[in-house]
C-alpha cells in the first residue's frame, strides 16, 4: 500500500506538483457544484420520473454525470466542444490549409483551438434547442414563451462554454487533460448513486448476478488496459552513414509503434451520434396526431430502444465502420513510408516506398480489425450485461469504463513524467 501511495506523497512534497494537484481538485469541485444548479422553468420532479422510466435517457444521464436529471446549466456537458473538436480533426485531414496550420507548431494549434471554440457556440445553441423541444414534448417544460426559451438556450450554451473554460484551465495549470478529466469526474460521480439504487432493489437471489457483473467489469477493465497499451512494433533499420569517405557506425535500429486502438473512443462517439437519431425521431413522431407518422415513430422507438437487438447490432456495425474510417484518416501508410524513406530508413525484408506503404497498410488493417471488434463489444456491453445478470441499475456503460480507464492511464503517465522530470532537475543541480 505504501508503494502505491509513495508517488502521491512525494508529489505533495514538491511545491509545483502540489499546486497543480490542488488547482485540479478545486476546479473539479466547481464543476460538480455547477452540476446542481438547475435551469429555471423546468418541472424537476417530472424530469426525474422521466429519466427513471426511460432506459435510454437514464443511460445519457449517467454519461452526463447526473446533470440531465437535474437539468442543470451544464446539462449539455462538453458534447458540443467534443463534436467541434472531431469536426476540425476531420477537416485538418481534408483541408490543405488546416493541415499546414496544424504543422506550424504551438501557434497553429492555438489558432485551430480558437476555431474549435467558435464552432462550439452554434453547436451548443442547436443542441440546447433540441433539448428544449424534447422536454417540451414530454410535458416537462410548462412555460413556453420567447423569454423562457431564450433563458434556457442561453443558460445551457453558457454552461458548455463555462465547462470548456474549466477544462482548459485544468490542462494549462493542473495535471492531465482537462476535458477528459471533467468527463471522467462526471461518470465517476454517478457511481455512488448507481450503487445506492442497486442496494435498494437487490435481494438475496441476485447476489450471484452481482458477482457475475463484478467479474465482467474486472474483465472489461483488464481488456481496456490491454487494448489501450497494445502496440505492434515494426522494426525500422536506418542505413550506415559515410563520413569523410569512411564508413561510420552501424545504422540505428528503431521501432514504429502501431497502436491496436488507434482511434480511441472517437468511433463510439460518432456511432452514438447516429444511432441515437432514430430514438429521438421516434419519440418526436410518436406524439404527432398524424396516424402514419405516429406509427413510424412507435416502430422506431420500439426497435431502437437500447435493449433491442436491432439497436445493438446497428451500434456495433457503426462502431466497427467508424473505427476503420477514422484510423484511415489519421494514419496514412504512404506518408509514413515516404518519411521513413526520406531519412534513409527501411523495414527489413521490405523495399522502401510503395512496398513499405502496402506492408504498413496490411498490418494496420489486421490490428485495426481487432481494435474495432473490441470497441464494438465495449459499446454494446451494457445490453449484454443486463441480459446476462438482469441488473439494470449497475449499467454504467462500456464506453464509460473505456473513458475512465483511459483517463486514469493517461493522467498516471503524465503524473509519472512530472515526477521523473523533477528528479532529473534535482540530479542536474547536484
Amino acid at each position: 500500500m505504501s508503494n502505491i501511495l509513495a508517488p502521491i506523497i512525494n508529489a505533495f512534497k514538491i511545491a509545483d506538483l502540489r499546486r497543480k494537484i490542488i488547482i485540479t481538485v478545486v476546479l473539479v469541485i466547481i464543476f460538480r457544484i455547477a452540476a446542481h444548479i438547475p435551469v429555471s422553468g423546468v418541472d424537476l420532479a417530472g424530469l426525474k420520473l422521466l429519466f427513471e422510466s426511460n432506459q435510454f435517457l437514464g443511460l445519457l444521464d449517467i454519461f452526463s454525470g447526473g446533470t440531465l436529471a437535474n437539468f442543470s446549466v451544464i446539462s449539455l456537458g462538453l458534447n458540443p466542444y467534443i463534436n467541434a473538436s472531431i469536426i476540425f480533426q476531420l477537416l485538418t485531414m481534408i483541408s490543405p490549409k488546416l493541415e499546414a496550420l496544424s504543422k506550424e507548431g504551438e501557434t497553429g494549434r492555438q489558432i485551430i483551438n480558437q476555431y474549435t471554440r467558435y464552432l462550439t457556440v452554434p453547436l451548443a445553441i442547436l443542441q440546447s434547442i433540441g433539448m428544449f423541444v424534447l422536454l417540451k414534448n414530454q410535458g416537462i417544460i410548462t412555460q413556453v414563451n420567447p423569454l423562457q426559451i431564450t433563458a434556457i438556450v442561453v443558460g445551457l450554451t453558457a454552461g458548455t462554454i463555462f465547462l470548456m473554460w474549466i477544462g482548459e484551465l485544468i490542462t494549462e495549470y493542473g495535471i492531465g487533460n482537462g476535458i477528459s478529466l471533467l468527463i471522467f469526474a462526471g461518470i465517476v460521480s454517478r457511481v455512488p448513486v448507481v450503487l445506492t439504487q442497486t442496494a435498494s432493489v437487490v435481494d438475496q437471489t441476485q447476489i450471484i448476478n452481482i458477482l457475475i457483473f463484478a467479474v465482467l467489469s474486472i474483465l472489461v477493465i483488464a481488456g481496456v488496459v490491454f487494448i489501450n497499451e497494445g502496440r505492434r512494433q515494426i522494426a525500422v533499420q536506418y542505413a550506415r552513414r559515410f563520413v569523410g569517405g569512411r564508413e561510420g557506425k552501424t545504422g540505428a535500429e528503431t521501432y514504429l509503434p502501431l497502436r491496436v486502438n488507434q482511434a480511441g473512443v472517437i468511433p463510439i462517439i460518432f456511432a452514438v451520434s447516429l444511432v441515437l437519431v432514430p430514438s429521438f425521431a421516434g419519440s418526436y413522431l410518436a406524439g404527432l396526431p398524424n396516424p402514419g407518422l405516429s406509427s413510424i415513430g412507435r416502430f422506431l422507438a420500439a426497435n431502437f430502444d437500447p435493449s433491442s437487438l436491432i439497436y445493438n447490432l446497428v451500434y456495433f456495425l457503426l462502431v466497427v465502420g467508424f473505427t476503420f474510417f477514422y484510423t484511415a484518416i489519421i494514419f496514412n501508410p504512404k506518408k509514413v513510408a515516404d518519411e521513413i524513406k526520406k531519412y534513409g530508413g527501411f523495414i527489413p525484408g521490405i523495399r522502401p516506398g510503395t512496398q513499405t506503404a502496402a506492408f504498413l497498410s496490411f498490418i494496420m488493417v489486421r490490428i485495426t480489425l481487432a481494435g474495432a471488434i473490441f470497441l464494438g463489444l465495449i459499446a454494446v456491453l451494457p445490453s449484454i450485461a443486463s441480459s446476462l445478470t438482469g441488473i439494470q441499475t449497475l449499467v454504467v456503460g462500456g464506453t464509460g469504463l473505456l473513458i475512465v480507464v483511459s483517463v486514469i492511464l493517461d493522467t498516471a503517465k503524465q503524473f509519472e513524467s512530472k515526477l521523473i522530470e523533477r528528479s532529473y532537475e534535482v540530479f542536474a543541480r547536484r
